[in-house]
């Protein structure tokens, strides 16, 4: 049975979910409830500023954030239930590292949009999209659209690093390792659903770069994980954890 979670224990994205005043939303309604009024935002600008070939890369956007939420959740209820160490738990949730690396990531990906593109590029993506006046209102939304979709990564990065930390540092039962490998194969799942973007962006091979860089780093340092968990225990013979 899965356990309540307590402070410290949860994703930024959890605890903002769970502190909603007189809300108790279930993970399908919240993640719902963000997909609908982020595509509702991308439709009414699209329909104001007449950016209908936005509504597509948004709406690829909007959806791999929704996706991304979703294992993000799975994720950390999959951890919760297998009664993880303390020790992994405050790593992976109390250390609020995902924030770090998705501002970080962001912080990147604005310079690139504003500043690198633009003097590489014949058209800037940022062209492609919005056109070559983009409005006011539809660049903010790109970019809160942009966020939602970075911290995810941030997030899938971070806990592909603390799952390696772990293999590295504690040692399990054959079925807890087993399940652990099930658990980072959440991450590589989500990393995979990134390359929705690829299509889009095939004329940036900078973005292209950094989206297959990001996909082959998650499954490389996910199988060293499980590969690092299995050759421990059969040193060891298994442990008590």
């Amino acid at each position: 049975m899965t356990r309540t979670p307590e402070y410290g224990e949860t994703w930024v994205y959890e605890s903002i979910v769970g502190a909603l005043p007189g809300f108790e939303l279930s993970d399908r309604l919240a993640i719902g409830i963000q997909f609908a009024v982020f595509e509702a935002a991308l439709l009414a600008v699209a329909a104001a500023y007449g950016l209908w070939e936005a509504v597509v890369p948004g709406t690829v956007a909007v959806l791999v954030a929704a996706v991304g939420s979703w294992l993000m959740l799975r994720y950390s209820r999959s951890v919760r239930a297998l009664r993880s160490p303390e020790g992994y738990r405050r790593v992976l949730f109390g250390s609020n590292i995902e924030v770090v690396l998705g501002v970080m990531a962001f912080v990147l990906l604005v310079t690139y949009l504003f500043v690198t593109d633009p003097r590489t590029s014949d058209v800037p993506l940022l062209t492609e999209i919005l056109g070559p006046e983009p409005p006011a209102l539809a660049v903010a939304l790109l970019l809160l659209i942009l966020w939602d979709v970075v911290y995810r990564i941030g997030t899938c990065w971070w806990a592909t690093v603390a799952g390696l930390w772990r293999s590295i540092v504690y040692e399990f039962e054959p079925e807890t390792t087993r399940e652990y490998a099930r658990v980072d194969g959440l991450n590589v799942a989500f990393a995979g659903v990134q390359l929705l973007f690829v299509p889009f962006v095939l004329g940036h091979p900078i973005l292209v770069g950094a989206l297959v860089g990001h996909v082959i780093a998650v499954v490389a340092v996910a199988a060293l994980s499980v590969l690092l968990q299995r050759r421990s225990q059969k040193e060891s013979g298994g442990t008590t954890l």
